[in-house]
């Protein structure tokens, strides 16, 4: 049973810690609103670790036998994917040139910050409370989700590695195989907590354009070369 559970962790971590599309698109929106708390990275690696488990249960249920069977519907994912990641890559690649993004430190705006109140005391002074700064994060969380699952449902490797790999693999453990899809989402968990602490930390060294415009060039070379090798395979 264990062996089982630690086969699926196993696996599942080193085939998601893989460089990707939806590995490259929660790191870049982890550092990009680090200043504003984690409830942004958080809903992102929730909507990714949602549907890991979805696709996992269904590849250890049986149904990457009956995929298997209709191979017309990796090529429509795929041509999907080739779309969307080149147009990504390509948005990608306009911020590089243009620069002008830096990461949001949640520093105080002095013209954002909330009118100081004005006590009278019984003497006749007066004692002012001053208002703490509240950091304002423009956070776009449902778009962002929208791309996040785009990313995550129209790449064909999603399909090849859940619900055909590991749910092949799942049949080598018989009763077992539950206990193989545990591991594997507790895998992706553990990964995708992985990507939420790492966005954090290297949002120290993201503050400034010109740092943004490297990791958007990054970003662009690393879709469009993903939709490359999509479209040639």
């Amino acid at each position: 049973m264990l062996t089982a559970l630690l086969a699926g962790l196993g696996l599942c971590l080193s085939i998601i810690a893989a460089p990707g599309a939806q590995n490259v698109f929660l790191l870049r929106e982890g550092i990009r609103h680090a200043g504003g708390g984690r409830r942004h990275a958080l809903a992102l690696a929730a909507v990714c670790l949602a549907s890991d488990v979805v696709l996992i249960s269904v590849g250890v249920g049986g149904f990457g036998v009956v995929v298997e069977q209709v191979p017309w519907l990796f090529d429509a994912a795929r041509w999907a994917g080739v779309v969307f990641l080149a147009g990504y890559g390509m948005l990608a690649a306009i911020r590089a040139v243009r620069g002008g993004e830096a990461i949001e430190t949640g520093s105080p705006d002095p013209a954002r910050q909330e009118p100081a109140p004005t006590l009278a005391s019984g003497t006749g002074a007066t004692a002012t409370l001053t208002a703490v700064p509240v950091a304002r994060v423009r956070t776009a969380m449902l778009p962002a989700i929208l791309t996040c699952l785009a990313i995550t449902w129209l790449n064909p490797h999603t399909y090849l590695d859940t619900v055909l790999l590991l749910g092949s693999i799942s049949t080598h453990y018989g009763d077992a195989r539950w206990l193989f899809a545990v591991g594997a989402i507790l895998g992706s968990a553990v990964w995708f907590a992985i990507l939420t602490f790492a966005a954090r930390f290297a949002s120290r060294w993201l503050r400034s354009p010109r740092s943004w415009r490297i990791l958007d060039a990054g970003v662009a070379v690393m879709m469009l070369g993903l939709a490359t090798a999509l479209a040639v395979a």
